[in-house]
């Protein structure tokens, strides 16, 4: 076999996985165009909700997100919040403490959110009794109405987990407005593109309403540091429980201002999903078996190629392969050509502003960025694994000279 023929089959074995990842985010971002709105019907009763704030190092916004919930039209004796404060500032603390409100103060060794929620969860005062528990992350605004549209949601859906509009805060940067248009892809493409054809909506990591019996027992489950949504969301599917998406409840969130920023959060979020894709596949053969279609999405939707790799390698692609064989890079351009289309359709109306030509044409670039980003940080911590790995040997044989 000579070296054009093994350029083929590679070249052809990445474009298949290119392809079927640009087909899906097509699929979906065109039934999105399609209306599918839940009308919120009013709830036949009030509900007792528990607010779970899980907050770590977010000394600077966790104060207006507690404001913002506790200034609800909703009766304050049927909701209760809850703030787990992970390594904050004493004096945060101190100012949380004078408010209406549960505050919690775990010192965990390696923090992460599913240990904060079962923090919360396990020192739970045994007779309080809920309906339904909301998770909100610390920067998170809501409107005096929401706890009332929540109600109202949950309550006429009979839904056990429902998933809310988040939207973007503020715009006022590059890197917060493409933020922003990807949280509206991503909107556009996991939920409200599965909504119309059936599926259920993916999960979002806050804004999330879920049955308090389902979540009680279930959160307990979840032993992963990192994506512990993903975690529930694999949970909830495998029980068939279908995730409704309610997109005119809207939960404010700030972007990041910082392009580097971005990218690392780009990444972390890559990870999570190699790692969802990992944990899940087991579970792809009982799912295909018992027709569970859901679950079957979800676990191909975690092995398609993350988005900034998928516009990093079709970026990179097109610029090398003309060089090599020209024929080869046409296909790569028309990928290329489709998954802009396939974003363009997903992004809403009110994004399309002065910026929005300058800033999505910044995206592919931006996108190269984190690809590099991510090769630094997945050396960076391989280095580190075997520098802890070598210190453990070390001390293993000083053991056995002693």
């Amino acid at each position: 076999m000579n070296l054009w023929w093994i350029l083929y089959i590679l070249d052809g074995v990445l474009f298949a996985f290119v392809a079927l990842t640009v087909l899906y985010f097509l699929i979906f971002s065109i039934a999105s165009l399609f209306k599918h709105k839940n009308e919120i019907k009013k709830g036949k009763k009030q509900n007792r909700i528990i607010v779970l704030i899980p907050s770590h190092k977010q000394d600077k916004v966790i104060r207006q997100t507690v404001n913002s919930i506790l200034g609800q039209t909703y009766p304050q004796r049927m909701f209760d919040v809850v703030v787990i404060s992970d390594h904050q500032e004493e004096i945060i603390n101190m100012q949380l403490a004078q408010l209406p409100i549960t505050l919690l103060t775990p010192n965990f060794d390696k923090s992460s959110k599913a240990k904060s929620l079962q923090y919360a969860i396990f020192n739970l005062p045994k007779f309080k009794i809920y309906d339904a528990v909301l998770i909100l992350d610390a920067g998170n605004i809501v409107k005096p109405d929401f706890l009332e549209k929540v109600n109202d949601a949950f309550d006429s859906s009979g839904a056990k987990a429902i998933q809310i509009h988040r939207l973007s805060e503020n715009r006022d940067t590059p890197a917060a407005r493409l933020d922003s248009i990807f949280e509206e892809i991503n909107n556009s493409v996991f939920r409200r593109g599965h909504q119309v054809l059936g599926l259920s909506a993916s999960l979002n990591g806050s804004g999330i309403v879920f049955d308090f019996e389902w979540f009680k027992a279930n959160i307990m489950k979840v032993r992963d540091a990192v994506g512990e949504d993903k975690a529930l969301e694999s949970l909830l599917l495998r029980d068939r429980i279908f995730v409704d998406y309610f997109e005119d409840i809207y939960i404010y969130d700030e972007k990041t201002r910082d392009i580097n920023e971005f990218n690392k959060q780009r990444s972390r979020w890559i990870y999570t999903q190699l790692h969802a894709a990992a944990n899940n596949l087991r579970f792809l053969p009982r799912a295909i078996l018992n027709r569970n279609y859901d679950h079957i999405d979800k676990i191909l939707q975690w092995l398609l190629i993350p988005r900034t790799i998928l516009m990093g390698i079709i970026i990179i692609m097109s610029i090398i392969l003309p060089f090599i064989y020209m024929t080869l890079a046409i296909k790569w351009w028309i990928a290329a050509a489709v998954i802009l289309f396939a974003f363009a359709l997903a992004t809403p109306d009110y994004l399309v502003d002065d910026h929005w030509d300058r800033d999505f044409l910044r995206a592919p670039l931006i996108s190269s960025l984190g690809l590099v980003n991510i090769f630094r940080a997945g050396h960076s911590e391989a280095t580190d694994r075997v520098s802890s790995a070598s210190k453990w040997v070390k001390e293993i044989k000083n053991k056995k000279r002693r």
